[in-house]
């Protein structure tokens, strides 16, 4: 089976808000197919995409409404962002794994002292999930990465990923890089 190509009109990306953000597929390899959801605990932000291939792709998320720290009515960038992400498989190929990794700048592993991590602050799993993988990691230096393993996506499928990004700092935009992987021989 053969990867799918990304629809001409992907190609550009587009800013899709939910929330006080807006997600980004404007460095390609996937689209963004929808947002919806403010991010809080109750109303996270459902982002449902679409992977082309088993490589690495980076995801845009921007504050676009005012900062307010503090604020848990989704109206304001507080810091925090309760994400869901739905991953469609259009790459031929079946994934066995799926790693997130936090980035300020991009291509830099996200570090301690940027206050961007996969909610580092909390000490249990509480809001990491996934339904296509049984198991998860999160290692927190010199990067802020989450890794799920026991689990098969295969081509034409989909499975969702929970989780708190928390932000302290907190910076406009920000990085996100997603990575389904296949076997390795």
């Amino acid at each position: 089976m053969t990867a799918l190509a990304p629809p001409a009109a992907a190609q550009d990306g587009k800013r899709w808000r939910a929330g006080a953000y807006s997600f980004s597929d404007e460095l390609g390899g996937f689209t963004i197919l929808s947002a919806s959801g403010v991010g809080t605990r109750d109303d996270p932000v459902v982002l449902t995409q679409e992977f082309y291939s088993a490589s690495p792709v980076t995801l845009v998320i921007r504050a676009e409404a005012p900062i307010r720290l503090y604020s848990f009515d989704g109206k304001f960038a507080n810091g925090f962002l309760r994400l869901v992400v739905v991953a469609r498989n259009a790459s031929g190929l079946a994934w066995h794994e799926f790693e997130f990794e936090l980035q300020e700048t991009l291509g830099q592993p996200s570090v301690f002292g940027d206050g961007l991590s996969f909610n580092q602050r909390q000490v249990g799993q509480e809001g990491v999930f996934s339904g296509g993988f049984a198991r998860h990691q999160r290692d927190f230096e010199p990067y802020d990465r989450l890794l799920f393993t026991e689990g098969t996506v295969d081509p034409g499928k989909q499975t969702d990923f929970g989780f708190l990004i928390s932000d302290f700092t907190p910076k406009l935009t920000f990085f996100l890089v997603q990575d389904p992987r296949i076997p390795l021989s």
